[in-house]
């Protein structure tokens, strides 16, 4: 009889103006079907400060809760998919997260981001140095099992498909709103999946 894999802890990193409570709804199926599920209030969540401040808090919490050893799976939610990312790519979360997943994350900015001259949010803006700096080595999160999953309806990334990478896992989930596709089923069900999904030998 196949034995089942053992399941990594699951982070969940929440976007701007969020806390972890935005995950609850995912938390509870995702604790349900078996895995340990994390979440994290990253401070402050507004934009004041630049994304590398939070990325800092993401790593922190990582070495304060596991075991240095420990796998782990992360998924990141609009801004918290750009934090992750600077965490993988520059903290070395690459080491340690197996499985990395957006929601409707602005990997190539979105003009949203202009409304507003709060640090967080300028780096957020396409063209901003600071993306342009993770897309330049964007490559090395083949070695992870990467999903994105976004909406074509999005209002807050704008052009929607800035959430798509040219790898991995793409999942397009027609959810109305920006806030929707996180808490719609099919999104649940597709984090679920892709938390199961078998690693690529190295």
């Amino acid at each position: 009889m196949e034995s089942i894999p053992k399941r990594n802890p699951v982070i969940l990193v929440h976007g701007i103006n969020d806390t972890g409570a935005v995950f609850n709804k995912m938390a509870i199926f995702l604790k349900s079907e078996g895995w340990s599920v994390y979440t994290l209030d990253m401070i402050p969540n507004n934009g004041d400060v630049v994304l590398e401040n939070l990325a800092r808090q993401l790593a922190k919490y990582i070495t304060v809760t596991f075991a240095p050893d420990q796998p782990i799976d992360i998924v990141g939610f609009s801004m918290g998919g750009i934090i992750s990312r600077y965490y993988i790519q520059r903290l070395g979360g690459i080491n340690r997260a197996q499985r990395f997943i957006t929601i409707a994350s602005p990997h190539n900015g979105t003009v949203v981001a202009h409304a507003s001259e709060r640090p967080g949010c300028v780096q957020m803006r396409p063209d901003n140095l600071f993306l342009k700096d993770l897309n330049s080595d964007v490559e090395m999160l083949k070695q992870l099992n990467f999903t994105s999953i976004w909406t074509p309806y999005d209002l807050m990334i704008v052009p929607p498909n800035s959430s798509v990478l040219p790898f991995g896992n793409e999942v397009i989930i027609p959810a109305l709103t920006h806030p929707w596709i996180l808490t719609d089923i099919r999104t649940i069900k597709s984090v679920a999946q892709a938390l199961q999904a078998p690693l690529s030998p190295i």
